[in-house]
């Protein structure tokens, strides 16, 4: 009688689901692909955004403190080495000094007011080293005992490196002297292109003294 009972109820359990299963409508067939939309992720807009005014560019000042960027003054700490380097007058290159045929350059150390300036180049005549040079152009930032710091730049003009291009070393640039010597080298000098000691020598040369031509006696 129980299992009758259960038959009956089960029965009736698919009777009444029948007609909800009955009520779902089938899937739709998928359609052909959308095409993708023509902007991502969306269209630009039909107006750019608007933007405040800023402050206008002219009589902006240096963010550098003030006397930082020139020179205007050489610091003399040294008035004997300023007396010194005063006379100086050669440029001795190390690449090539001791090449068969090489000469020295030419250096002028000149005032104008306070401020000292140094300038000068050589051209290298060697056999093989023609069109070679080097050259220094600053300004004297302060003279001390045994260095003078230069502001500017020492370029060295190599026809094998870098095929001739010209390369520099500037900023604050150390010329250093020793005890008795008449030379003050740049302590800076290896070649930034191919690291080679270059040897850059500023040379002290005193100017000869004219002696006086003795009075010739008249003849009576």
């Amino acid at each position: 009688m129980k299992k009758f009972l259960s038959s009956i109820a089960l029965l009736g359990t698919f009777v009444i689901a029948a007609p909800i299963f009955a009520q779902t409508p089938p899937p739709a067939p998928a359609g052909p692909p959308q095409p993708p939309a023509s902007y991502y992720p969306a269209p630009p807009p039909l107006q750019a955004p608007s933007t405040q005014q800023g402050m206008p560019t002219t009589g902006l000042g240096s963010p550098l403190p003030a006397g930082q960027s020139k020179v205007e003054r050489t610091d003399i700490v040294s008035e004997a080495e300023a007396q010194l380097f005063a006379d100086a007058r050669k440029i001795v290159w190390g690449r090539y000094a001791k090449i068969k045929g090489a000469k020295a350059g030419e250096v002028a150390v000149t005032r104008q007011g306070n401020l000292w300036v140094v300038k000068g180049r050589i051209d290298s005549v060697a056999p093989g080293t023609e069109g070679d040079w080097a050259a220094v152009d600053g300004v004297v930032e302060r003279i001390s005992a045994g260095v003078v710091q230069v502001k500017g730049e020492v370029a060295f003009r190599i026809a094998k490196v870098e095929n001739g291009t010209p390369c520099k070393v500037a900023g604050t640039l150390n010329f250093r002297r020793a005890g008795k010597s008449n030379v003050w080298r740049l302590a800076e000098g290896d070649n930034p292109c191919d690291g080679m000691r270059e040897g850059f020598d500023l040379v002290m040369e005193k100017p000869a003294e004219k002696k006086p031509v003795p009075a010739q006696p008249k003849r009576g």
